[in-house]
């Protein structure tokens, strides 16, 4: 019998690569030469065409993809009330090798979540054109807009209502985001997912050296991100599964962090409540599966599959690194996926959509062989 309840044991993170029709339209739309109907016809297509593709390729829960955005957390963030997305200098973290579109947001007020957000409209076409599927839907998590606008920029000045109040502000947006999973719930979400590089960067020693000579204590920042990750799972109902799913960083198929989990595994496995973790692990950036003692109950989705780059994965290496994970969590705790999204922003990595679909079928294939419930 099939596990029915999420995380899958073949999973995925969410985005995949833009068809060159979902490109075209959104060039179009920004120049003022396409409606805002027409382009979110176009969208529908596409999704629905890519949900038929997910359930063809064995997937148990599928996603829009993140068609609809330009960025896996900007655009949610940028939509939440008492935020501004504006134009930089420089992206706020460094790629090797590449750089992403010059944006970010800063705070300009008090932080809420609107009953006009983009993101339930997304969520309600996605529940549509998705039939009886169950829907997995993704958002940025609530570290990276404390991160974002409080801790990366070196000339952070916090506006009048949060100067010298951190503790009111992060209550703001855990409650913004209470709201936000209300809101989802109503409108039928049962698998979110909270995607997050803060974790990544916290990870790195070269990181937390340089936020150090900042004067930045990274581990009171981490315990402020837990408190109000467990602030949303306790406010979540019972039939809601939330699971975080942590980056070192996923553009054109680079990255911008390095490090393992050992930094902050015993706060975040052994103290964070969410329902599991989607771990990166597809390379030796990631360290070993010694920090994963930490986990209590939560599920472990191993990101054994790389979806940067074409190459296939040796099956009896992904089953081997597979069994030595469960020398430190239960086989029945764990699940597969790549270790990212294919496409975290809208140029996607450097692959084909033929060799995307080749990773998850390889995700499914070895999960199928490793768990009867698969």
């Amino acid at each position: 019998m099939s596990r029915i309840n999420p995380p899958f044991r073949a999973d995925h993170v969410g985005s995949f690569l833009r068809p060159a029709a979902i490109t075209s339209a959104r060039a179009l739309y920004a120049k003022g030469l396409m409606s805002k109907a027409d382009l979110t016809e176009l969208e529908d297509r596409e999704i629905l065409r890519l949900v038929e593709l997910q359930r063809q390729h064995g997937l148990h829960a599928v996603t829009d993809g993140e068609f609809r955005r330009a960025y896996w957390h900007l655009d949610f963030l940028a939509a939440l009330s008492g935020i501004e997305h504006i134009k930089a200098k420089a992206w706020s973290v460094q790629f090797k090798d590449k750089s992403p579109k010059a944006e970010t947001i800063r705070i300009n007020g008090k932080i809420d979540f609107p009953a006009d957000h983009p993101f339930l409209d997304h969520f309600e076409r996605l529940q549509h054109l998705a039939g009886n599927d169950l829907v997995k839907f993704t958002i940025p998590s609530p570290s990276m807009l404390h991160l974002i606008c409080c801790v990366r920029p070196d000339d952070y000045q916090p506006i009048e209502l949060y100067a010298g109040r951190e503790q009111e502000l992060c209550a703001d947006i855990a409650a913004a985001y209470c709201r936000c999973v209300d809101a989802l719930y109503q409108k039928g979400c049962r698998y979110l997912q909270l995607d997050d590089t803060s974790w990544g960067e916290f990870c790195s020693e070269e990181k937390r050296a340089a936020y150090a000579a900042r004067g930045l204590d990274l581990d009171k920042i981490a315990d402020l991100y837990i408190s109000m990750l467990n602030t949303i799972i306790d406010h979540k109902p019972a039939d809601l599964t939330i699971c975080m799913h942590i980056c070192r960083g996923n553009f054109r198929s680079t990255w911008f962090s390095s490090g393992g989990y050992e930094p902050v595994a015993s706060k975040l496995f052994g103290s964070c409540r969410v329902d599991g973790f989607f771990l990166e692990y597809d390379s030796e950036r990631a360290g070993d599966f010694r920090p994963l003692r930490f986990i209590k109950d939560q599920t472990v989705v191993l990101g054994l599959i790389t979806s940067k780059t074409a190459a296939l994965e040796s099956e009896d290496l992904i089953k081997e690194r597979i069994a030595e994970a469960a020398t430190y969590v239960p086989l029945e705790q764990l699940c597969l996926s790549t270790q990212c999204g294919f496409a975290s922003t809208e140029e996607g990595n450097q692959l084909t959509e033929a060799e995307q679909w080749a990773k998850v079928d390889l995700v499914v294939k070895i999960a199928k062989e490793v768990w009867v419930d698969a």
